[in-house]
């Protein structure tokens, strides 16, 4: 039996970013069912995979474990646009909250369908970069 390890050794930066679509599509899926805070979660996740799959295009070894988005953009020495780079900020900045809520009925009201929606739109946005950064790699 392989160990966690080697089947994250066989991970192709590839698989990364079907993983990071499938998410996005989750996150997709929960926004439709009005389920913000997990759309949120998923945004986050979604992105955080691709940045994986880059990081293990771009320098031929595993990524690190870490949910760190801004971490990982920076390892792999990335020059994101501006409007983007904002964007990964804050999402970054809303990770642990939405992985742990410490107050449910206050996210349930801070992210409500237009923030979410924009923060759906706006990943879709960072993936397709992202994705493209692969590509002419």
């Amino acid at each position: 039996m392989l160990s966690g390890e080697n089947i994250l050794d066989n991970k192709r930066s590839e698989e990364w970013f079907d993983q990071a679509k499938y998410d996005i599509d989750v996150a997709e899926f929960m926004f439709g069912g009005g389920r913000y805070i997990y759309t949120v979660f998923m945004c986050h996740l979604s992105i955080e995979k691709a940045l994986k799959g880059l990081y293990h295009q771009r320098l031929d070894e595993l990524p690190p474990k870490t949910h760190n988005l801004l971490y990982l953009a920076e390892k792999i020495g990335l020059e994101i646009p501006q409007d983007l780079y904002d964007f990964i900020f804050i999402l970054n900045r809303v990770s642990i909250p939405t992985r742990y809520p410490d107050n449910l009925k206050r996210m349930l009201k801070d992210y409500d369908k237009a923030k979410t929606d924009s923060i759906l739109q706006n990943s879709k946005k960072v993936i397709k970069w992202l994705e493209d950064q692969l590509i002419s790699s």
